[in-house]
């Protein structure tokens, strides 16, 4: 009933079920596990334009998508009309669609007038879509929040901007930027954004598993979901979804035997992305997620920590599931 095609512009995805552009988190390697697992799109991580006006060597090693199935999705953000139109045409190249964040509650975006800064300046909102929207014929989506603060509550206003300026879709995070991610996402004015625009609205906030995934579409009558923080370490989230919203019913959770696989072949392809030390430092925290909640998981996190090649890491995760399963 909830699940879908969902078209974006031109573009058909094969569900409606969406993982989240997330900084540090959704590289090259997680987009392409989390699409196996199911999911209908998978963005990049934040890309400055900025940087790519001024063309940074490290800023396009964000959007090297060799090996990567598509639909590709590339997430820009920033502030400068010309760096945003010259970044606009550089990624029109290579994407099929085209992210702009308007949410991003980091203090270091939003200081610089990026991100979420951006809810309290409706005017030069308003000319980045244009702006976009005039650089490339490509589906442009943007990543939205409730407001600033509860003293300013734009989300609706914004949507009938996006779309009156050439949008091809709305995803929405429930949650002020003052809020973070602290508190409940308001579905409310996921809702009320829903219902303010014709293009495609996608609820993000929140969705923690089956229930609340169901939930989100019964509630808001959104036209997809966007999975965030929750994919933390289970990728294997948007199998169980999608399933659970196809038949009603609930998958096993992954064995031991696979997430210990997973986690393997995770590693394997952050080294061959990024070289085997940068590799290792930036797995630590992808490890630690995919260990939660399993036996003695804090003592096995301290100890992947200090570990920095890849044979001692594999040795030191195949004893750490051994004892698991004879414990």
């Amino acid at each position: 009933m909830f699940l879908k095609k969902l078209k974006i512009g031109n573009i058909e995805l094969k569900n409606n079920v969406l993982l989240a552009p997330m900084a540090g988190i959704t590289d090259k390697p997680f987009r392409i596990i989390c699409k196996e697992m199911g999911a209908g799109l998978a963005t990049t991580e934040m890309i400055s334009a900025k940087a790519i006006f001024y063309n940074d060597a490290k800023t396009k090693k964000l959007y090297n998508l060799e090996g990567e199935k598509g639909p590709i999705c590339i997430q820009l953000f920033g502030s400068d009309i010309e760096a945003i139109k010259y970044a606009t045409q550089e990624i029109d190249k290579i994407a099929d669609i085209i992210d702009f964040n308007m949410g991003c509650p980091a203090p270091k975006i939003v200081k610089n007038g990026d991100g979420s800064n951006l809810l309290l300046h409706l005017d030069l909102l308003e000319k980045i879509v244009r702006t976009i929207r005039e650089n490339t014929n490509k589906p442009i989506t943007f990543k939205i929040r409730k407001g600033w603060d509860e003293n300013n509550i734009v989300a609706v206003d914004v949507a009938k901007i996006i779309e009156k300026a050439g949008g091809s879709a709305i995803i929405i995070h429930g949650r002020t930027r003052k809020e973070f991610y602290s508190g409940n996402a308001d579905w409310d004015i996921i809702k009320e954004v829903k219902q303010s625009v014709n293009i495609p609205v996608i609820g993000n906030g929140d969705i923690i598993d089956e229930e609340t995934a169901e939930k989100m579409f019964s509630y808001t009558g959104v036209d997809g979901i966007m999975i965030g923080r929750a994919a933390f370490g289970n990728p294997w989230i948007f199998r169980e979804i999608i399933h659970y919203l196809e038949t009603g019913e609930k998958l096993q959770k992954p064995t031991l035997e696979e997430k210990y696989k997973m986690m393997i072949r995770h590693i394997n392809m952050e080294i061959e992305e990024r070289g085997e030390e940068v590799a290792i430092k930036e797995m630590r925290k992808q490890l630690s997620w995919y260990i939660k909640n399993l036996k003695d998981a804090s003592q096995e996190r301290n100890k992947l920590n200090r570990i920095d090649n890849k044979i001692e890491l594999e040795n030191e995760l195949r004893r750490y599931f051994e004892y698991i399963k004879n414990n």
